[in-house]
């Protein structure tokens, strides 16, 4: 557990905690311009966008390395080297959930995100969000700087691809720098993020 000074707990998450986990991450992704993108009819999102967040980010659950500030009011999925998506189980939802004439670019974006990859070992960060109703009260910074000095002990960089412009200042703050941009089709873009870790931590 980690208190900072504005009085914010950073807590690992459980599989207990994994549904209000989902359920905050689906708050804070509810007006993504990529993912909305993806999911545009609200129920299609509802009904989707769970079952999205554990195929792309749920091992991070067993692998204890889901972070939630108290209250459920955050969470951040990392993903630790040598642990992936469950592409099997991915490719099979979007198969089936995204609408057909946006599919073919959905997978064209995943093979782009994949070149970006680092080929070394690294932490990544498939999802992070913030209740809206929270926003703005640095719940974002706690959850990344907590997660990040994880990948400061282990000495190795991060990667994340961030769905929404509006997110880059933040990411930068914490020395993340973009590396190219992901688009296809009609979709938004989306910006691979990469941060060297920082030494003496």
């Amino acid at each position: 557990m980690m208190t900072t000074a504005t009085s914010v707990s950073i807590l690992p998450a459980t599989e207990m905690d994994r549904e209000p986990a989902i359920q905050v991450l689906a708050r804070a992704f509810e007006a993504d311009p990529a993912v909305r993108w993806m999911y545009p009819d609200a129920q299609q999102y509802g009904t989707n966008f769970p079952p999205f967040v554990m195929a792309f980010a749920g091992r991070a659950f067993a692998a204890g390395t889901a972070d939630v500030a108290d209250g459920f009011r955050g969470a951040a999925l990392w993903l630790p080297p040598g642990v992936q998506p469950d592409e099997e189980r991915l490719v099979e939802l979007l198969e089936r959930s995204v609408q057909d004439d946006r599919r073919e670019a959905v997978f064209a974006i995943l093979e782009q995100m994949g070149r970006y990859h680092p080929a070394g070992p690294h932490w990544h960060l498939p999802l992070i969000g913030v209740d809206p109703a929270h926003q703005g009260n640095g719940l974002g910074s706690e959850l990344l700087r907590h997660g990040l000095e994880r990948c400061d002990r282990a000495r190795l960089p991060a990667y994340l691809e961030s769905s929404n412009p509006r997110n880059l200042p933040l990411y930068e703050r914490h020395g993340f720098r973009t590396i190219g941009t992901i688009q296809a089709g009609s979709s938004p873009a989306l910006y691979p993020m990469l941060r060297p870790p920082v030494m003496g931590r």
